[in-house]
């Protein structure tokens, strides 16, 4: 409690700093709740999972490796990421989401402006999504690098 018997949090912050936000996405103008709110963690991940089992089960139906026998030449590695990057670009510029968004019920929006994620900034946090480092590195509303870095944020449709 403060002097004046009000919990410290409701005392207006000083000159210069800035009030921590009650919720993930409150300083992006996002509600706490509900459509249009930050997907939580894990359905961004299960999401993400469920991208990559599609573009690997793509990918494996090109790939032939003659070196390996039976299912395990059928293997794609590397080359599930065409794909995935496919889907994420195409998906994110035509409808704002992968298929595993559209599974999990999330969709990607600019936070910038209100205005769909274009081809430039969908290739962009495409790209950076791919290195995965920059997805893991999270701020308070739980959005990765590669969203910072391109202005948009996952939230739940």
């Amino acid at each position: 409690m403060s002097d004046a018997g009000r919990p410290a949090t409701n005392r207006p912050p000083a000159s210069g700093s800035v009030r921590p936000q009650r919720f993930r996405g409150e300083r992006l103008g996002l509600p706490e709740h509900g459509p249009g709110s930050i997907a939580p963690f894990g359905r961004r991940v299960l999401a993400f999972v469920v991208d990559l089992l599609a573009s690997a089960l793509v990918a494996g139906l090109f790939v032939r490796r003659k070196d390996l026998p039976g299912v395990a030449g059928h293997l794609p590695g590397q080359w599930s990421l065409l794909p995935l990057a496919l889907d994420y670009v195409v998906g994110l510029v035509l409808l704002g989401r992968t298929a595993g968004m559209y599974v999990t019920g999330l969709r990607v929006v600019r936070v910038d402006a209100r205005v769909p994620v274009g081809p430039l900034r969908a290739a962009a946090r495409t790209v950076l999504l791919v290195l995965l480092i920059p997805a893991v590195v999270v701020d308070a509303d739980f959005r990765g690098l590669h969203d910072r870095l391109t202005s948009t944020a996952v939230i739940v449709h």
